[in-house]
């Protein structure tokens, strides 16, 4: 695991606009996956930008979405289907057709986890995918307890999660109390692996997840069993890890970090 721990938001979503780049550069026809929510916000603008000024080529690039919450209408503002379209789709000039996001609306909601999960697997599975981090150290919308092994499904959203979300919607009690999301095993199945964070809500989470011990309290700490994955840090988000001395020794000592082994 790579912990890159930067000045600040504007930094990571910097640095993980152009590792994305890099790879689209090296496999035009990857396979994205993309998380929603506010982590990864800045990633797709600075992604966006590289895109305008010539940097990045993304045209031929396939996405597949975490999730999405059940039982929201089609064209909800708060739908993810509507954020990845606004924030993704769109600014990086991405064919709506390559853009996969699971059916929260459909009649039969556990068929259709299973249809995602074969999508998934029918694209050749995900090159690179994209995580932000739940203040409960959530990714996707796996929530604490969730199997270690989970593949994608129907899944209850925490009080914590809800309240989270809360600002997105009119009130709290608007916010969905169900979601289709990707599970763990799905998500460790990914060659790579871009996990960003940013901010002090974020650093509790941060630490559980890349230095306290592998548990289903905190999902996102499966991600110490992965092979290849790079963390992305501002300075908040990375203050209570013990061992950021060391994380800096490594990225000042590894001129090509990104994407090698720590």
């Amino acid at each position: 695991m790579d912990v890159i721990i930067l000045p600040g938001p504007e930094a990571v979503g910097s640095h993980a606009a152009n590792l994305i780049a890099q790879r689209a550069a090296a496999n035009p026809e990857m396979v994205l996956g993309i998380a929603t929510g506010s982590s990864p916000l800045g990633t797709y603008r600075e992604l966006a930008l590289l895109r305008a000024q010539g940097q990045a080529t993304l045209d031929r690039v396939r996405c597949f979405a975490l999730d999405e919450y059940v039982g929201l209408p089609d064209g909800h503002p708060a739908s993810y289907a509507v954020v990845v379209a606004d924030e993704v789709t769109t600014p990086l000039g991405l064919d709506p057709a390559n853009v996969h996001i699971p059916d929260g609306s459909a009649v039969d909601i556990h068929q259709a986890c299973l249809d995602y999960e074969q999508a998934l697997t029918g694209a050749g599975g995900v090159d690179l995918q994209i995580l932000g981090i739940g203040t409960n150290g959530h990714i996707g919308f796996n929530e604490p307890i969730s199997s270690l092994a989970s593949r994608t499904r129907i899944k209850a959203l925490s009080a914590q999660t809800r309240r989270d979300n809360a600002r997105f919607f009119s009130s709290g009690d608007a916010v969905p109390t169900h979601c289709i999301t990707q599970g763990l095993g799905t998500i460790m199945d990914a060659q790579e692996i871009l996990l960003v964070a940013q901010g002090p809500s974020k650093a509790e989470a941060v630490a559980a997840a890349i230095e306290g011990p592998v548990a289903s309290m905190c999902p996102a700490s499966l991600l110490q069993f992965h092979p290849r994955v790079t963390v992305l840090l501002d300075e908040d988000a990375a203050s209570q890890l013990t061992l950021t001395d060391y994380y800096r020794f490594v990225t000042d000592a590894k001129p090509l970090l990104i994407g090698e082994g720590q």
